[in-house]
């Protein structure tokens, strides 16, 4: 299974007003942060595509914002403070127990994304209570368990057909914990 890694902004506490708006309005328990592949809760720390980025990147099915190579991604979000380096796994058929690109990588859940707009259907969607409930969701807002989360991407939509966000992708994601000097291998 190939591994892909992304940048994205971090969202939590930290974040003031939008956090507490974001809280009364999501109503998922235990939140600690938001980490997830959302397009809106968590956006890109990249903006903009170098020429140089089009050998290191998905280049399909609106994942230009994914590197096939940890240590050029890392290279060029050098400069960005507050950031997610996580490693994913598209669609994996069960739950992969290989860390992506470093041993500093931690398995934090898995999280279910519609591809067109990168929306999030467990914390960006206002609930679906007849698919799961929010206290499943982790700390992250993700879902822990691969068999509940496979089975919430079956369910979703056959619950939710009028529901552009329901069709989801599944994404085992894994955090790069940079509180360490990190060894970046290339998975080339």
């Amino acid at each position: 299974m190939e591994t892909l890694f992304i940048a994205k902004e971090k969202f939590g506490p930290w974040d003031g007003e939008k956090w507490d708006n974001y809280i009364a309005w999501a109503k998922i328990p235990g939140l600690t942060e938001i980490v997830s592949l959302d397009s809106m809760l968590c956006p890109k720390i990249l903006k903009a595509i170098e020429d140089e980025d089009w050998a290191h990147i998905v280049n399909e099915d609106f994942r230009l914002g994914y590197f096939y190579h940890l240590d050029y991604l890392l290279a060029r979000v050098a400069a960005a403070a507050s950031r997610n380096i996580l490693g994913v796994y598209r669609n994996p058929q069960e739950h992969i127990e290989a860390k992506p690109g470093s041993p500093d990588f931690a398995f934090i859940g898995y999280d279910l994304i519609e591809d067109a707009t990168g929306i999030s259907a467990l914390t960006n969607c206002g609930g679906f209570p007849e698919t799961f409930a929010n206290s499943e969701l982790n700390q992250f807002g993700l879902i822990k368990e691969f068999g509940r989360a496979r089975e919430i991407q079956r369910i979703l939509p056959e619950q939710n057909p009028k529901e552009p966000h329901a069709q989801c992708q599944l994404h085992a994601v894994w955090r790069l914990d940079e509180s360490r000097p990190v060894e970046a291998k290339s998975n080339s």
